[in-house]
């Protein structure tokens, strides 16, 4: 089965790469959908986070074989229903990440009417509770600010982060 685990990933976190990494368990295939409004300009150009979402996970050990194999694909998702992508694709499910209940409360409706459009079914996984304070947004303030945020994201994205500062 493949199964699409969506996101802006403006950028990745260490967060995202487990949950990347623990639905590799229950799929044949994982597809990391970079879904994105193309009248939006992120922190960092689509291309960029395709290319930093691929280079962590090849770095991280739990993945890394599975890239190699094929088993993880990073796509470019430029706008559209999620519902559409995944019928596209053959994809029955997506994955979603749980840090808490917020963010229960703000994805079961979207899973929802994805399955009232499609019966395209959502996969909820808790975050871990490591992370469960990070999110991009958090992660791009703090980095900003001249917080430290080593440890809750990959290495590369750390390295753009700073390219950022100049």
């Amino acid at each position: 089965m493949k199964i699409v685990c969506p996101g802006s990933y403006d950028p990745v976190t260490n967060g995202h790469v487990d949950v990347f990494a623990r639905g590799l368990r229950l799929a044949d295939e994982l597809v990391v959908a970079v879904v994105h409004n193309p009248s939006k300009r992120g922190t960092f150009a689509v291309e960029q986070r395709l290319a930093l979402i691929r280079e962590a996970l090849a770095a991280e050990p739990r993945t890394a074989e599975a890239v190699a194999a094929g088993r993880i694909v990073v796509d470019d998702v430029p706008g559209g229903l999620l519902v559409d992508y995944c019928a596209r694709i053959g994809a029955p499910a997506v994955l979603k990440g749980l840090r808490s209940g917020t963010d229960f409360a703000y994805e079961l409706p979207m899973a929802l009417m994805n399955r009232h459009l499609t019966e395209l079914e959502t996969v909820f996984v808790p975050g871990d509770p490591a992370y469960e304070h990070v999110s991009s947004s958090l992660v791009r303030e703090v980095h900003a600010l001249g917080g430290d945020i080593a440890g809750l994201v990959p290495d590369g994205v750390l390295a753009a982060l700073d390219g950022l500062r100049g």
